[in-house]
């Protein structure tokens, strides 16, 4: 029998430090159409850097462009193009040609003989151009398809597969293995390689592609020195990490859709992100000045997006829809979110745009084994064993504070105390809506196993035996002291939320209420609570 359904709606919301008496009730519908939201603030006093009337999430997927029509090129090839029939060498003609050629492959499969490392290597300003039906193979031989350190290459209507070695090629890849500065890559086809299907360097634009069914990741942005300023826009990225790397390296962090590696700069719009075997976005260490908005990410066995020891995002009017149900029920304890803030926030020292606050904002989360959590852990740090970004230092602070001076000796004083940690800090959940239907997620979607949870929270530090972090340090640092923040947010369904500690479950009267305070201004419609 269903049971009867409650609004809830708080007596009272803190803005600006003082408690002021709430009118009226915001609903789902003025928030995702325009209405506006019920402070029309930051929680904390400021003004909403998004306009309300932006706030709309896809309310569908785009349409599809993984063997959609529009991925075809010119039936003719384009004035002043070389032709390469399906006869001869494309890397030949390259060779023979002067740099800002462009070449029209014609209909038919495109082969690279001669061994495993034959690839083609553009000269500066060389195109690419696919004619309808033109594919370059690599036959499970060549390891690499477009490689090398050319910039401002363009590759577009080509499809591009079957390149790498099977559960090899990892942490590579087959377009632009080199990840070269300002190449386009466009209304491709990227499918069945080994490792990434795509590698993304400084400048790079990517747009209207497929990236399916890789063996590792859609794409990777990834070069050893830096990368910046990429747009990543209405690609459809799906089916990827078919060589199941988190098995083949347990514990490994290295599948889904797209990672993202110390990128500085990067617009990730209306892009359709499902079904990935791994996380559907990974922005993972010292990224920093992103906008993740209007994507639909939907169907990914782990995370849709995570955002782990990184700086100043902007993330708004996505859609998350059925993130996390194949990670969720495996990791009792711990919530697989849809949204997983790791370790991230805003800091005005650190380069980019929204370093001031990190906002999460007019996205619709519905039917995702977890909506949002931001999480610190307690034993993470530059110098600390337990830091996983092996190498990695943060960005505050880096002529003083780094991986060497983060030490035993140091850590206990300042600027080393504050500046050694990735810090969760100055994030705002705001003007979200929040959906969950249990039934539709099956017998497991149940409290003890992590399903339906929000949360801000930290582990009870332990290490190392050097570490100022233990106990309590961090718990309090992320729940109190670090100016994090859900307000404004719609809620349906039995919502539970996570807050101060590691399995600490409270319910939402004390997710509202003291000492916590958070969606004090929100409203929750409660069906059939758990």
């Amino acid at each position: 029998m269903e049971q009867p359904t409650r609004w809830y709606r708080s007596r009272r919301a803190v803005v600006g430090g003082s408690a002021v008496a709430l009118v009226g009730l915001v609903s789902a519908a003025a928030l995702m159409t325009g209405g506006a939201p019920i402070l029309g603030g930051n929680g904390s006093g400021g003004a909403t850097t998004t306009p309300a009337k932006s706030l709309t999430a896809p309310g569908k997927p785009p349409s599809a462009i993984c063997g959609a029509a529009a991925l075809n090129g010119p039936a003719t090839p384009p004035a002043g193009a070389v032709t390469v029939t399906t006869s001869q060498n494309v890397q030949d003609l390259t060779v023979q040609h002067p740099a800002g050629t462009t070449f029209w492959l014609s209909p038919g499969t495109h082969k690279l003989p001669g061994g495993e490392f034959v690839q083609v290597i553009p000269k500066a300003g060389n195109r690419y151009v696919g004619a309808p039906g033109a594919v370059l193979d690599g036959a499970n031989s060549n390891r690499y398809a477009f490689t090398g350190y050319a910039p401002n290459v363009k590759i577009s209507n080509l499809t591009i597969q079957n390149f790498g070695v099977p559960k090899g090629n990892n942490d590579e890849g087959v377009v632009n293995h080199n990840s070269a500065t300002g190449w386009t890559i466009e209304s491709s086809t990227i499918q069945k390689n080994a490792g990434a299907g795509l590698m993304i360097g400084s400048k790079n634009v990517v747009r209207g592609n497929c990236l399916r069914d890789n063996g590792q990741y859609g794409f990777n942005a990834y070069n050893p020195t830096e990368v910046l300023a990429i747009t990543v826009e209405r690609n459809e990225i799906t089916g990827n990490n078919t060589d199941d790397w988190e098995n083949l390296r347990p514990a490994c962090g290295c599948t889904g859709g797209g990672k993202f590696w110390t990128v500085t700069g990067a617009a990730v719009r209306g892009n359709w992100i499902h079904d990935n075997h791994g996380p559907g976005l990974w922005a993972d260490t010292n990224n920093t000045a992103f906008t993740i908005e209007d994507n639909y990410i939907s169907g990914n066995y782990a995370e849709g997006l995570i955002y782990e020891t990184s700086y100043n995002a902007l993330i708004r009017r996505n859609t998350f829809i059925r993130n996390g149900l194949g990670k969720g029920p495996e990791n009792e304890g711990f919530p697989a979110p849809a949204l997983y803030i790791s370790e991230s926030g805003a800091d005005k020292r650190v380069a980019g745009q929204f370093g001031q606050i990190f906002e999460v904002t007019g996205n619709v989360f519905t039917d995702n084994w977890s909506g949002v959590i931001l999480w610190e852990n307690a034993d993470r740090f530059a110098g600390s064993p337990a830091n996983t970004s092996t190498g990695s230092g943060t960005l505050v602070n880096p002529d003083v504070v780094t991986i060497k001076t983060c030490n035993a000796k140091n850590i206990a004083k300042q600027p080393y105390l504050s500046d050694c940690r990735w810090k969760t800090q100055n994030v705002r959940v705001h003007d979200n809506t929040f959906n969950l239907d249990p039934e539709k997620l099956g017998a497991k979607c149940a409290s003890n196993a992590g399903c339906g949870y929000n949360g801000i929270f930290s582990n009870w530090g332990t290490f190392p035996d050097w570490s100022p972090y233990k106990a309590r340090t961090i718990e309090d640092a992320i729940t109190f002291k670090q100016a994090n923040r859900f307000y404004a947010n719609t809620y349906s369904g039995p919502w539970n939320f996570i807050v101060h500690e590691q399995g600490n479950s409270v319910n939402w009267a004390a997710w509202q209420g003291a000492p916590y305070g958070q969606d004090e201004d929100s409203v929750i419609k409660v069906s059939g609570e758990r």
